[in-house]
């Protein structure tokens, strides 16, 4: 028996069912599990389930449908599910799920939906949590391919290799018990490990859209470095499944803090004297040796608690090391001996100490801010930091000279990623970010006056380019018939530049400008599919003309 919409006339995935959850009466949760207190249950449980289709109440009606026999597994995952494989609050809650026997799981979905079609079986589809971790395996195979490493020396049951997922608290049932369960049986290995955080909210709350907290990874990056949001969440993640907490005012601060106002403010304060006495070149000799031995002394803490995902730890010991090290510049007052006959050779010691300090911390800090960890070493002179370089010192070395590694984070660009948030949803980053479906439904009706409004037109694509830094976007010169646009499109997966010279295509040619972090955006091309290489963009018959109106 499963769900069904009189309304709609198709069965309903749980995903387009919502209602009331049947263990904590939160509204508004999924026809599959609860987002607020974790339970599993089927879409008949739901407390008034909804279709989100329709807006009618489902009905239970009959379909032919594909198990697989997750009972027959229940022996090999009993022995699996334990402390060796996840955080024993994990392991608790897979164990519930034992009692009274494993239900048997329902891997097939009727049409219309997404994915990939059962062979020989029309209408009939595999469900989305059988077939998305067989990604994993994809991806891997894939690079294996091209890389020509051995896809059976990590994925065969015998392999020594390390197997490590992090996922969400909400699919802990597809990964801890199904995906196992299919890996076994198709005689692969299962997962070394499985860690599971919990959810992600913003200022203290479920992300919204309203508030302009619901932020896109794009919107982000056209505002603020990615670096900045990497220390954040590091700073905060444990190897638990507690929720974690984007606080922007609390994250602005302790970026500016730590990053800035700790870390990169050794180099700042030392890397001047090196630079303007003593050519660039460092002394010598080590100043404090006993502080730099406890420095390097760490380095097997700070790597245990990184393997142990206990990365808010591991930032912070090495934050009491970093201020530490400013403590030591404190004390040693380079600035003061600068100014002090015949204490030059003092002074290079001194700052020479505290860039080794640095470059140590930096080591340290390189799993989390990779790109300032470049931009440090650069400045060093140095070659890619190593963890077994650490005790390594740097002596008689020349440096570059400093060039500040990183700024601090500014109200305004806060506040313009949040304005900017509030703009993209339902733009154009939504809809090409949006994994669409055969499924999707029909948008709400408009009359025509609502249409009307929109201009699209007939363009030629005069230049196509590669953005630098983008990893989706190309950059389009669209001719209108006389008027050219810029447009950039997220279509690079599906095209390269040199397929869509010269084609026709069809653009919104009266959306407001926005303006991104590679150039200001001039409008929208019209694309179809789902996304990746499954994308393509609308190419009128021949005979438009670029400038006509699409009516």
């Amino acid at each position: 028996m499963q769900m069904y919409d009189p309304q709609a006339g198709m069965f309903l995935p749980d995903r387009y069912i919502k209602g009331t959850c049947p263990k904590c009466k939160s509204p508004d949760q999924y026809g599959d599990n609860c987002e607020v207190c974790g339970m599993t249950y089927t879409p008949a449980e739901l407390i008034e389930p909804v279709s989100v289709v329709s807006g009618a109440t489902p009905v239970e009606k009959e379909s032919i449908q594909y198990f697989f026999k997750l009972s027959d597994f229940e022996p090999f995952l009993r022995d699996w599910v334990s402390t060796e494989h996840m955080e024993a609050e994990t392991a608790n809650k897979v164990r519930e799920w034992f009692e009274g026997g494993l239900r048997d799981w329902d891997i097939s979905r009727d049409a219309p939906y997404f994915g990939f079609e059962i062979p020989d079986v029309p209408g009939k589809y595999f469900y989305v949590w059988l077939d998305a971790p067989i990604g994993y395996m994809a991806s891997f195979k894939n690079y294996c391919a091209r890389a020509g490493i051995d896809f059976d020396a990590y994925w065969q049951p015998d392999s020594e290799a390390e197997l490590v997922h992090f996922i969400g608290k909400d699919i802990i049932r597809f990964h801890c018990l199904f995906w196992p369960a299919i890996l076994h049986g198709a005689g692969f290995r299962a997962p070394s490990r499985i860690n599971v955080n919990g959810f992600l909210t913003v200022n203290g709350q479920k992300m919204s859209k309203s508030r302009g907290t619901f932020i896109m990874a794009r919107t982000y990056l056209e505002h603020l470095n990615p670096e900045y949001l990497r220390y954040y969440f590091a700073a905060k993640l444990g190897s638990g499944v507690d929720d974690l907490d984007l606080n922007l005012d609390d994250f602005a601060q302790r970026v500016n803090s730590d990053l800035v106002g700790k870390l990169v403010n050794i180099a700042s304060r030392c890397a001047g004297f090196i630079n303007k006495r003593f050519d660039g070149r460092l002394s010598d000799k080590l100043d404090a040796p006993e502080l730099l031995r406890e420095f390097t002394a760490a380095s097997e803490q700070i790597a245990d608690l990184y393997e142990q995902c206990e990365y808010s730890r591991a930032i912070r010991r090495i934050m009491e090391l970093a201020d530490k090290a400013n403590q030591y510049i404190d004390d040693a007052k380079p600035w003061v001996v600068a100014k002090q006959e015949g204490k030059d050779e003092e002074l290079q010691a001194i700052c020479s100490m505290g860039l080794n300090l640095f470059r140590v911390l930096l080591a340290y800090l390189k799993p989390v801010v990779p790109r300032l960890a470049q931009q440090g070493e650069e400045f060093l002179g140095i070659a890619p930091l190593s963890w077994a370089q650490i005790g390594e010192p740097l002596l008689d070395h020349v440096i570059r000279p400093f060039k500040p590694l990183m700024t601090r984070i500014e109200p305004a660009a806060v506040a313009a990623m949040v304005e900017a948030s509030k703009e993209t949803i339902g733009g154009d980053t939504a809809a090409a970010t949006k994994k669409a479906s055969d499924m999707e439904p029909i948008a709400p009706e408009i009359v025509y006056d609502d249409f009307a409004k929109i201009d699209l037109r007939v363009a030629r694509i005069a230049k196509a380019e590669h953005v630098e830094g983008a990893d989706k976007l190309l950059k389009l010169t669209l001719d209108l018939g006389g008027d050219q646009r810029q447009v950039f499109a997220g279509i690079k997966s599906a095209y390269s530049p040199e397929q869509l010279e010269g084609k026709l295509t069809v653009m919104v040619a009266n959306l407001k400008p926005r303006k991104m972090r590679f150039g200001t955006s001039e409008g929208m091309v019209l694309a179809a599919g789902p996304g990746g290489k499954d994308l393509w963009i609308l190419e009128p018959h021949e005979g438009a003309q670029p400038g006509m109106r699409v009516t």
